[in-house]
């Protein structure tokens, strides 16, 4: 049996001990038990292992009374950098993330607080729609998990609700229902109003991602009549 195989068998063997017995939601049936929970991460850099993670947001998502995916919550945190971390200049400069501004110094969390701050909650709604766990939906979602887990390892953060390498890659889905890949193209053309000046801070394009995978989760499920959306 290959790794992948068996990390699939062990995830679904723990998580369905806790919800045998217990009626799937709507949520639940529709990724075969994960819950999508779209993540954004600002760094200050590239590599994983030695840049700076400065910004983290994540956001849940809802089946509404009419069936269609939407927003549930939103949680974000500054971040400050890893001691020995890698900071490079040339990124910062793309996100405009100043590590030492004063605000940001009064606001800004150590990684081990970050993710307590975002995995609490996240487990409550795995709990609450009844799934096994969290799949991580991102723009490029490779450089997303990447940070995630590179964090989780530095910092030894026990229950990371995430699935440890399957993502949902916005990136792609977009391609594929708009035939646009950059974040920004893709929402206008899912007419999803996008604003330059909030755009490279981890909670705004996490939300405008999170209205795009919901449109075109909605959209797909309208057209394929797979999944009783009306």
């Amino acid at each position: 049996m290959a790794t992948e195989e068996i990390n699939e068998a062990s995830t679904h063997s723990e998580s369905n001990s806790e919800a045998k017995g217990r009626e799937k939601t709507e949520v639940a049936k529709r990724f075969r038990g994960f819950l999508p929970v779209i993540v954004d991460i600002e760094t200050a850099g590239f590599n994983a292992a030695t840049d700076a993670m400065l910004e983290i947001a994540a956001v849940t998502v809802k089946v509404n009374d009419e069936h269609q995916w939407c927003i549930d919550e939103v949680i974000s945190k500054h971040v400050n950098p890893f001691e020995g971390a890698n900071l490079d200049q040339a990124s910062l400069d793309f996100t405009g993330i100043d590590p030492d501004h004063p605000f940001r110094r009064q606001i800004a969390v150590d990684e081990t607080e970050a993710l307590h701050e975002i995995f609490k909650p996240i487990r409550q709604k795995i709990k609450e729609h009844r799934c096994s766990r969290a799949i991580l939906v991102g723009h490029n979602a490779a450089f997303d998990i990447n940070f995630l887990n590179a964090a989780v390892e530095r910092t030894k953060v026990k229950r990371n609700p995430f699935h440890p390498f399957s993502t949902f890659d916005t990136a792609t889905m977009a391609g594929l229902v708009y035939g646009q890949t950059v974040l920004a193209r893709a929402a206008e053309a899912a007419d999803i109003a996008w604003d330059d000046k909030q755009a490279h801070s981890a909670r705004y394009d996490a939300e405008q991602t999170a209205l795009l995978f919901c449109e075109i989760v909605n959209k797909w499920n309208k057209y394929s009549g797979m999944f009783g959306s009306e």
